[in-house]
């Protein structure tokens, strides 16, 4: 076994859901979830078929969005893997309707920090064995960092 780490690549700003499926069906299902749920939302999604033809299926409404699903999920390429890329809107607009459809088994990050993808590869294929999202830890916030945390929550209309 040889363990890989593959760099999502992406505009520094752009937020994105990577996770775990089990059937081709998902790209149709995920698809009709994140409309249902946010029409306004632009999104390119795809995801690592892992038998039969075993390619990568995609879908979305912003061809932009699509080409930097489809090319980040080939170098992931590790089986039933999905990922969807998002602008006019944040993971958290769509993150429970995306983990409610049926064939959808795990969400490994929703994020706009660097992501690093950690991937096991043997000789039948590939899976996602975990992500390191963002930095490292620097410390505890302390009163300033609590009022701007709180303060930026009330800007972007997340809380009242």
């Amino acid at each position: 076994m040889e363990i890989k780490v593959i760099k999502i690549e992406k505009p520094a700003d752009m937020n994105f859901i990577l996770g775990q499926s089990h059937f081709i069906k998902t790209v149709e299902d995920i698809h009709e979830a994140i409309v249902t749920t946010a029409p306004h939302l632009k999104f390119g999604l795809a995801f690592c078929e892992s038998s039969g033809p075993s390619l990568v299926r995609y879908s979305g409404n912003d061809d932009k969005l699509i080409d930097l699903a489809r090319k980040n999920a080939l170098t992931i390429a590790a089986g039933h893997s999905f990922i969807i890329f998002l602008e006019n809107g944040f993971p958290i607009n769509i993150l429970n309707a995306v983990k409610n459809v049926p064939e959808v088994c795990r969400i490994f990050c929703a994020t706009a920090n660097p992501v690093e993808v950690v991937v096991a590869e043997t000789e039948t294929g590939r899976g996602i064995l975990g992500v390191v999202d963002g930095l490292k830890t620097k410390g505890v916030e302390k009163e300033e960092d609590i009022k701007f945390r709180k303060e930026f929550l009330r800007k972007i209309g997340y809380k009242f």
